[in-house]
């Protein structure tokens, strides 16, 4: 099994900035406001910051161009971009960190103007010979792709799709920071502008701007930083391909592979889990993650979620903040799923506050379904 300081490291502060639009405001910006705001929340200086983890929507080597704005010198800097899944890495790899005395006070930060500072996410990611001649519009025929086939192997349906984004609209209409609010029905999803057969606009995730942060001690000073630290019980990442023509199975993602071992790392099971925010940036996602993360058994995610199960007064809560599809999704979407689990175990969620959590899972996904990785925590009494 995978060797894990469970519970040594813990989260004592988690802010966003900007969510929805943000003008006049840079990437950077946006990350050093969501980041001083978390610092202030656990009575933390800039200048104790010693472990930046950072990705923002138009840096490739943004971890050197958060560091010079924030005016620190960090002891160590990690920019992994792995997608919307890279903030769940820095979590797990800032636990690590500080478990080892590499440093003391660890900040993760995101930026992006997305939406008002009319800007695409930087890319890496050269063009693939198998995929570019055929046009498609990824990466979201990527993911429709994906939702054809689980509608032909297992008969999911429209309809079973479209009940995602009406779990998170009406998720979101209880979360006044969402972007997205007011009624959205079944026949609404139905009935939006085809994109990428079978998904419509509706089953797509928002642009938007947003930031957001959070920062992490080791577990002995934590109490001293927040009233209600939240631990980091357990994380994984694992990543099977890049472009969707090298997925095995359109079916099957590698969310099973890193939920099933930070469960183990954590010594939880998905039934032990009290709220789950799951990367929903196209409403398949949110049924391969439900079924590959084992809230529910393979093929079942579609009746599962149009069962009311996931909506809220369902028995599993997910994407309480309204997830991409209502809430916001400023490019990568990661770090936002972190600081709403937060928010949850500490009590901080307002109408859509769930009693007594105590346990969350937040996955991320990058790429086109190509990086998963999983991140387990829990309040005190989870220890």
């Amino acid at each position: 099994m995978d060797q894990f300081p469970r519970g040594a490291a813990a989260i004592v502060g988690a802010a966003t900035f900007g969510v929805g639009e943000a003008p006049g405001y840079t990437p950077n910006d946006m990350a050093a406001l969501a980041g001083l705001a978390a610092l202030e929340q656990a009575n933390i200086g800039l200048n104790e910051v010693d472990g930046l983890f950072v990705c923002t929507s138009n840096d490739a080597l943004s971890g050197l161009g958060v560091a010079e704005y924030l005016g620190i010198r960090p002891a160590f800097t990690d920019n992994n971009r792995t997608g919307g899944s890279a903030f769940m890495s820095h979590v797990v790899m800032a636990a690590l960190a500080l478990d080892a005395g590499y440093c003391d006070v660890a900040l993760v930060v995101h930026g992006s103007n997305q939406r008002t500072g009319a800007g695409g996410l930087v890319s890496m990611r050269q063009a693939s010979p198998y995929e570019t001649p055929y046009r498609p519009l990824n990466p979201l025929s990527s993911y429709a792709l994906a939702a054809s086939r689980h509608m032909h192997v297992f008969g999911t349906t429209r309809e079973h799709l479209a009940a995602v984004a009406v779990s998170a609209r009406q998720w979101a209409n209880l979360n006044p920071e969402a972007f997205a609010q007011g009624p959205l029905t079944i026949d609404d999803v139905l009935a939006a502008r085809m994109v990428s057969t079978p998904l419509t606009v509706r089953d797509c995730c928002l642009i938007t701007d947003g930031a957001a942060a959070v920062v992490l001690v080791r577990a002995d000073r934590a109490k001293d930083h927040a009233a209600k630290p939240v631990y980091v019980l357990g994380g994984a990442a694992e990543t099977w391909h890049a472009d969707i023509a090298s997925m095995p199975d359109l079916t099957a993602t590698a969310a099973s592979a890193s939920g099933r071992r930070a469960y183990a790392m954590a010594g939880l099971g998905p039934t032990d889990i009290d709220v789950v925010q799951l990367y929903d940036a196209f409403s398949i996602n949110t049924l391969l993650f439900l079924e590959d993360l084992g809230f529910c058994k393979k093929g079942e995610g579609g009746p599962f979620v149009a069962s009311g199960a996931i909506a809220p007064g369902g028995p599993l809560p997910v994407n309480t903040n309204g997830g991409g599809l209502s809430y916001a999704h400023p490019g990568m979407y990661g770090l936002l799923a972190i600081v709403e689990a937060v928010r949850q175990l500490r009590g901080e969620a307002g109408a859509r506050q769930i009693p007594d959590a105590e346990t969350a899972l937040a996955h991320g996904n990058g790429g086109t379904l190509s990086s998963q990785a999983t991140l387990i925590l829990g309040g005190a009494a989870a220890l």
